[in-house]
């Protein structure tokens, strides 16, 4: 696949998980208003983190993708792309540890159970938020994999050859008398 066009998927990619965690911040901040929970506003909360890195992210995507255009800067790319590289990863860790640990979901389902009227549908529809938040994360996970595998092979295919050689002075003495010459050695 061309440089720009795995680059291109990547941000295709990152756009449909923001809009799958979008989605599921709508969802966290639309719940029911009798009978509060910390627990509902703790997960819009991390959420609400986890947008924020997600905005750094493809942010610093836009960027590697800028530097694969015309005139292309693989060293600018490969910076850039290990910032997003960097910031999936938070995305990863927020998104297991935050959203679909086990203690998490089985939060929820008691919250479920426990509350009624309009917290058992908010706590389903939450769980089918994250639900869909999952198969955008794998595909941003496998285009940064095709990423980091088009700069390797661009890097490869651009050999430069170095040879050194040894340049310095040699100095002769002809006799103690006579003046120090000099010769340029190769």
């Amino acid at each position: 696949m061309a440089l720009e066009t795995t680059f291109r998927d990547l941000l295709v990619g990152l756009q449909k998980l923001h809009d799958s965690v979008n989605a599921l911040q709508v969802t966290a901040g639309d719940k029911p208003t009798k009978d509060g929970s910390a627990f509902a506003d703790g997960f819009e909360e991390e959420v609400l983190e986890m947008m924020g890195s997600l905005h750094e992210c493809r942010k610093a995507a836009l960027n590697a993708r800028r530097a694969v255009n015309h005139p292309l800067d693989l060293d600018r790319a490969r910076r850039t792309l290990t910032v997003a590289q960097d910031g999936f990863q938070r995305i990863e860790r927020q998104f297991a540890s935050n959203l679909v640990s086990y203690e998490k979901l089985r939060q929820l389902v008691r919250l479920a159970g426990e509350r009624r009227g309009e917290w058992p549908g908010w706590a389903t529809s939450i769980k089918h938020g994250v639900d869909e938040c999952r198969p955008a994360m794998e595909y941003v996970s496998a285009s940064l994999a095709r990423c980091w595998q088009e700069i390797a092979e661009h890097a490869g295919a651009t050999s430069v050859s170095v040879r050194t050689t040894n340049i310095g002075q040699k100095i002769v003495s002809r006799s103690s008398a006579e003046d120090v010459g000099y010769e340029r050695v190769t």
